[in-house]
């Protein structure tokens, strides 16, 4: 068993460890100034059961998940579809099943089951992700549990799933060129939001197909097709619900409405800021204590940490998810099976931009999402999810010369 233990990477196992402890303390924090509720106990127990669930995962035959991932893909997508029909509803979303009294988060279990599917479907050297058809199907795999989550509506999780395909893609073989045509019509909806931008940004696409030198006919359909996403924007705000909406213009300028849709921003602002360098101390933090801090469990704990555990609390954090994101990139290139790798850039860039979005959000850079931080924020369907991606790690680690 000691041999077996001995097979695992300990950077991967430390840094995760140092980053549940992390967020035990924070979440024991908040306990204490919420009596109803004690998220520190409760995040113990989905500890422990994601331990014992990670190391299941890590020490199965490797061969399992490639033989299993389209089942997995197909009964992710049926829990998709019974949310709409058996699933419970919060905040103002239907996102969650219940059988027996246990919660699931069908969107959770979509992120793993995508992810094998998609490295499943890339890793057939017969295919070749350039070509039309073989891009179109990969695309799929990633379109249909977007449009069902997107429905819920759950659009921060969503947007999970179209960050996930960009990097696969491009590790799966999809040339540069092609990769920044397939981003351009992201930036041309951001721009659209002003003339002088969207003008700007046609202009670019013209210069850029010009250095491409396709042909004149779909030259002129891709550039028509910018042109359509960038009017079509209108509509789509339109389209978004009333405090979707209302994040996005409160990231702008969230002093506009400081006891409104601007609160958790600027407070999770002063509750970082006031922690300065050393911080306030555990269980010293008075935007913590006296809870003006919303969310302070899940998707704003890392204002938590900056409040009582200051700068070096919040860079101890970057660090470990550094290391942690780092070592990913490492097994994916040490994994002989593009299956394998395919998935270790998967999960990495999962959990990447969960923490990027996470983090920028407690410090204004980007709208309120509702991700939550990896290994941090309370929560048990994440956690769990996330503990049995790093057990994929640990066994793609230990079979990492198989092909």
């Amino acid at each position: 068993m000691i041999e077996r233990l001995k097979s695992l990477d300990p950077f991967i196992i430390l840094s995760m460890i140092g980053m549940l402890l992390l967020g035990v303390l924070a979440l024991y924090s908040t306990s204490q100034s919420d009596a109803g509720t004690n998220y520190f106990t409760s995040q113990l127990k989905w500890i422990f059961l994601g331990f014992g669930i990670m190391m299941v995962v890590a020490f199965l035959p490797n061969r399992i998940y490639y033989d299993f991932s389209y089942v997995a893909y197909g009964t992710a997508i049926i829990l998709l579809v019974l949310v709409f029909f058996i699933g419970t509803k919060g905040l103002g979303a239907t996102r969650w099943l219940r059988f027996g009294g246990v919660g699931i988060q069908p969107s959770e279990i979509a992120k793993i089951a995508t992810l094998l599917a998609l490295a499943r479907y890339l890793s057939d050297e017969r295919l070749e992700i350039n070509r039309p058809k073989v891009f179109i199907i990969a695309s799929m795999f990633i379109l249909i549990p977007f449009l069902l989550i997107a429905r819920q509506p759950d659009l921060g999780t969503a947007l999970v799933f179209i960050v996930l395909a960009l990097p696969i893609f491009f590790w799966a073989g999809l040339k540069l060129t092609t990769l920044i045509l397939i981003l351009i019509p992201g930036v041309v909806l951001i721009s659209s939001f002003n003339t002088f931008t969207f003008i700007f940004a046609l202009l670019l696409i013209v210069l850029y197909l010009i250095y491409l030198k396709p042909t004149l006919i779909l030259g002129g359909v891709y550039f028509m097709l910018n042109v359509a996403v960038g009017f079509v924007t209108p509509m789509l705000w339109n389209q978004l619900k009333g405090y979707q909406k209302q994040r996005i213009t409160t990231f702008w300028n969230p002093e506009a409405d400081p006891l409104g849709a601007g609160y958790q921003i600027i407070q999770s602002k002063v509750a970082i800021g006031s922690g300065g360098f050393w911080g306030k101390g555990f269980l010293q933090g008075s935007q913590t204590q006296l809870r003006y801090l919303p969310e302070q469990h899940t998707d704003f704990i890392y204002a938590v940490i900056g409040e009582e555990f200051g700068f070096i609390g919040v860079f101890a954090g970057i660090i470990l998810f550094t290391i942690f994101l780092f070592r990913i990139v490492n097994i994916a290139n040490l994994c002989k099976s593009r299956f394998s790798s395919t998935i270790a850039i998967g999960i990495g860039t999962i959990l990447g931009f969960h923490m990027f979005v996470n983090i920028g959000m407690t410090i204004g850079l980007f709208p309120v999402t509702g991700l939550p931080l990896p290994f941090i924020s309370y929560g048990g369907s994440a956690l769990i999810t996330n503990m049995i991606m790093v057990g994929l790690l640990l066994n793609f680690y230990r079979f990492r010369y198989d092909y």
